[in-house]
């Protein structure tokens, strides 16, 4: 998130979102070359979704990155604590720096699409689309490098894996990603996330609170274990843990206004090895998402007051944690509509639209916008045939991404950059 000094969209904001748009933009031609590419872009995209990798460790992604990164006029370099890579292309004249971001892990499930080009890798899928976000910044790394010249500034192109843990922007940022070799920062920051929700090649996004913030939450009941035919002789915690459940749904329904959004869902609970044994403990997991820090505190406290007191009234007691996964994803004003305009101007008038309201999936670029100004925007990109919002979205195992939407998805990452640092 930017601080109270940040772009407002009011004039006040950073160079880069009063750079803007410009008649003499190039878009036409832009967007041309990206549908040139496309047949690269989707190779390298089939040939990422054919070898799915998880978490920090992403050997066979990394390799095809530097390859297709290989020939272009970019400093290179690889992260030390994850399979990460940096680009920095340097434009013809000084100027600001833009990052662009694209992740690359995939998910632990069983791909079930039925494509000529699905998951060779057991139980593992790219399921949340990173496979193409890669491939489209791969394809904006070209297009930009191609326009060097008009570009006034840096562009930082950020690959990076463990999104769907929550763990790599985080490593990224301590490694360097948003220093500059001068010893300042980068400036303004945007990312793409592709989905099934909307038309082909439609963009949308929002001002402010775009994702939520997401923690994780585990609750260990602690009980006495007995004969089940004798409960009276333990403490049992399978039913309190139970109780525990259902009470924390009330807590978020009357403790929490309608007007601030918070979800928490139990996803497992667990206890017991056998039919006839009351055991020692049940253990309660699950997340919770919030779209401010406020009420995140109210949802963390209730969490801690409702399982220490249920457990309390039954004589039982409770541990909590609440590890932290990721802020929330407020998109910068100011940047938005810079996006806004750049990405309109480029794909047309009705093509880009507001978010009528946030969603309560997490993204760890949020990390990188509490640094520095910047937003995401999702990429429609529901399959022929199908209707946006119907379709098999990320994380099913049946989700398929619309491939003709991926010249448009590299062309705003290019439209976004030389709205931002155009020197022309």
């Amino acid at each position: 998130m930017g601080d109270d000094s940040g772009p407002t969209g009011d004039g006040s904001g950073s160079e880069c979102d009063r750079g803007g748009p410009r008649g003499d933009s190039g878009y036409g031609a832009l967007l041309r070359d990206a549908r040139r590419l496309l047949p690269r872009i989707t190779a390298v995209r089939r040939e990422i979704h054919r070898a799915p990798e998880l978490g920090t460790t992403l050997p066979r992604t990394q390799q095809t990155v530097l390859r297709e990164l290989s020939g272009l006029p970019l400093t290179v370099t690889t992260g030390d604590r994850l399979t990460s890579v940096t680009a920095t292309l340097t434009g013809a004249r000084p100027g600001r720096t833009l990052l662009l971001r694209a992740d690359m892990d995939a998910l632990p499930q069983t791909e079930e699409t039925g494509l000529d080009f699905a998951s060779r890798t057991p139980g593992v899928m790219h399921a949340c689309g990173h496979d193409t976000h890669t491939a489209m910044l791969l394809g904006a790394a070209r297009l930009l490098a191609a326009r060097r010249e008009r570009l006034a500034g840096r562009v930082v192109f950020m690959f990076q894996p463990a999104e769907e843990i929550c763990g790599g922007a985080q490593p990224m940022i301590e490694e360097g990603v948003l220093e500059t070799p001068d010893g300042g920062t980068v400036d303004a920051a945007f990312a793409l996330h592709i989905t099934t929700r909307h038309p082909s090649g439609t963009v949308h996004l929002r001002p402010g609170p775009q994702s939520a913030a997401a923690d994780m939450l585990v609750i260990t009941v602690h009980g006495r274990g007995a004969h089940a035919a004798a409960p009276q002789r333990g403490l049992d915690p399978v039913p309190v843990a139970c109780e525990i459940v259902q009470a924390l749904q009330t807590m978020v329904t009357r403790t929490v206004s309608v007007f601030e959004p918070a979800v928490l869902t139990v996803t497992r609970v667990t206890a017991g090895t056998a039919t006839n044994i009351i055991p020692d403990t049940a253990e309660i997991a699950g997340t919770f998402r919030t779209l401010s820090d406020a009420t995140r505190k109210k949802v963390r406290d209730g969490v801690v007051r409702v399982a220490d007191g249920v457990a309390a009234a039954h004589g039982l007691t409770a541990d909590v944690e609440l590890p932290d996964v990721t802020p929330v994803v407020a998109n910068d004003p100011g940047f938005t509509d810079l996006v806004t305009r750049a990405a309109t101007e480029l794909l047309g008038a009705g093509r880009v639209r507001l978010l009528p309201h946030p969603i309560m999936a997490a993204e760890d670029f949020a990390f990188v916008l509490e640094r520095v100004p910047g937003a995401m925007a999702f990429l429609g990109a529901c399959p022929p045939g199908q209707t946006a919002g119907q379709a098999p979205d990320n994380h099913s195992s049946r989700v398929v991404h619309d491939e003709q939407a991926l010249a448009a998805g590299a062309a705003v990452h290019g439209a976004v950059a030389l709205a931002c640092l155009s020197s022309v």
